[in-house]
């Protein structure tokens, strides 16, 4: 009895099962790639409410002790097709406080956040603040930067 032509059957099926595995292993790699491509067109048509500030940061310059009181407007417009909603404008001082638009700013309008600085009391110098909006629309977070010199009081 000649084993050759049974050892030849089973190298042939081990084959066979490879290049189906091989197979298998193709489709499933074009199936995700297909279902990532189709995912990133959907995240670039997004629909809903989109915010543009004109600017992100402002520079108060130099200004005295006697004018510790500085402020600055940040405007946006809603670019989306969707109401937008800030959700909050938080300050990374107390010597900061952000002011912004209460009611949801409809498509193509404009809002504001309003960023009100109080040097008085503190050490005069340079600062730089950041103020972090959260809103309901793309991006989610936006930070605004405000920054500046306060000279003593002579």
């Amino acid at each position: 009895m000649d084993i050759r032509p049974h050892t030849f059957h089973i190298f042939i099926t081990f084959t066979t099962k490879i290049k189906q595995l091989t197979t298998m292993k193709r489709l499933i790699l074009f199936c995700l790639m297909a279902f990532i491509y189709a995912f990133s067109l959907s995240a670039q048509t997004a629909s809903g409410p989109r915010i543009n500030f004109e600017k992100k940061s402002h520079d108060f310059g130099t200004f005295s002790e006697k004018e510790s009181v500085q402020t600055v407007v940040f405007a946006f417009v809603n670019e989306g097709d969707a109401p937008l909603v800030i959700h909050q404008a938080i300050a990374s001082c107390g010597c900061t406080v952000p002011s912004f638009t209460k009611t949801p700013i409809k498509p193509n309008e404009r809002g504001e956040v309003k960023v009100t600085y109080n040097g008085k009391g503190k050490w005069p110098g340079e600062f730089t603040k950041t103020i972090t909006v959260k809103t309901n629309g793309t991006p989610e977070t936006v930070k605004l930067y405000i920054k500046g010199n306060m000279t003593a009081e002579e």
